[in-house]
């Protein structure tokens, strides 16, 4: 039997309520859906109508109802087909030309933010397989160094670098050895966690200056990309009474209105080659962004072919369905590879 659009709606509400709450779930209640905007005469009498259909029932002597087996084989039926229908429209996308990328991103992340009822964000891919040419660190004064870096099509980057105590020549000799030795001919992507120790510990004292270099040559071979963030689920910050208030709403919708403080948190995730392919969590002050630090970040690399990766993200409140959330995220980044190496 087949509901009229109305009718599905309530039977949807009704199911996603119970389901949150473990409770029937009576009119008052489903009249505070926004997207439904009727009144509580009128859906109960749709609900009447369902009861009689054999949709939802009462139990016992409770003014509300909850789903039949019948109410949600048809719930579940109609999420399959809506799924399927979202996995045929990223098909379509993928199979289209490179310029429609950006129309492909924004539906991922429209399409994770209904899935999930969280602020999603997703980032164009960037090219992470230039080479690193040379470094060379010279003294600018005292206290200050520059780091001029060269990478693959000649792109040269300057970075200022502090240092507390300065540096004769023989060490700086000796750190522009260490550093081109390890490091020359390398793409970011082979730049790893256990590489970067080692150099820490044959720098001994001027390890702090090894961690700013390598992360001034992430920056430096990602320099010639022009990075876009899309973002969707916005308002979706309201659903959660925690995020809701007006200084913490204005805050985490800014950063992700503004977006270069969402650059940041992309590249991040994007430089950690040792955990490109996990899921990363980020929880409340762990997140690097000052405007998220009540949200919990959850995000994962996606790449579309050998070295072209973005970022997927999800922000919510720290009490997430953590579960959901990275299963979401799996499933998404799977889709992604999958089909794309189909149209290849």
């Amino acid at each position: 039997m087949q509901l009229d659009e109305r009718k599905l709606k309530i039977l949807k509400a009704i199911i996603r309520n119970y389901l949150e709450t473990g409770e029937p779930v009576g009119s008052r209640t489903i009249s505070k859906f926004s997207d439904l905007n009727l009144s509580s005469a009128t859906i109960r009498n749709e609900m009447a109508d369902l009861e009689e259909q054999g949709f939802i029932v009462q139990p016992h002597t409770s003014a509300g109802r909850i789903p039949s087996d019948k109410g949600y084989r048809l719930y579940v039926d109609n999420m399959l087909k809506e799924q399927e229908r979202e996995v045929s429209e990223l098909k379509e996308l993928l199979l289209e030309k490179e310029q429609k990328m950006d129309h492909l991103l924004k539906q991922v992340a429209k399409v994770l933010a209904l899935n999930t009822n969280y602020t999603t964000l997703i980032s164009t891919p960037q090219y992470c397989k230039n080479k690193l040419k040379f470094i060379q660190l010279s003294r600018v004064d005292k206290h200050q160094l520059v780091a001029v870096i060269v990478v693959e099509g000649n792109i040269i980057k300057n970075n200022i670098l502090d240092v507390s105590d300065e540096l004769d020549d023989e060490t700086l000799l000796k750190l522009n050895i260490l550093l081109n030795t390890h490091l020359n001919g390398l793409t970011l992507d082979q730049i790893n966690l256990s590489m970067i120790a080692e150099l820490k510990r044959q720098a001994g004292i001027h390890r702090d200056i090894v961690n700013d270099v390598i992360d001034a040559v992430a920056m430096a071979i990602n320099a010639d990309e022009d990075l876009e963030i899309y973002t969707s689920g916005t308002n979706n910050i309201f659903k959660y009474p925690e995020l809701s208030d007006q200084a913490k709403a204005s805050g985490i919708i800014s950063t992700l209105e503004e977006k270069n403080l969402l650059t940041t948190l992309v590249k991040e995730t994007l430089y950690d080659s040792e955990h490109s392919k996990e899921i990363q969590v980020y929880i409340g002050d762990e997140n690097q962004i000052e405007g998220m630090r009540d949200c919990s970040v959850v995000t994962a690399t996606y790449e579309l072919e050998e070295g072209m990766k973005g970022t997927i993200g999800i922000v919510g409140p720290k009490r997430m369905d953590y579960e959901k959330v990275v299963g979401t995220l799996k499933t998404m980044m799977s889709q992604l590879d999958s089909l794309y190496k189909k149209k290849e």
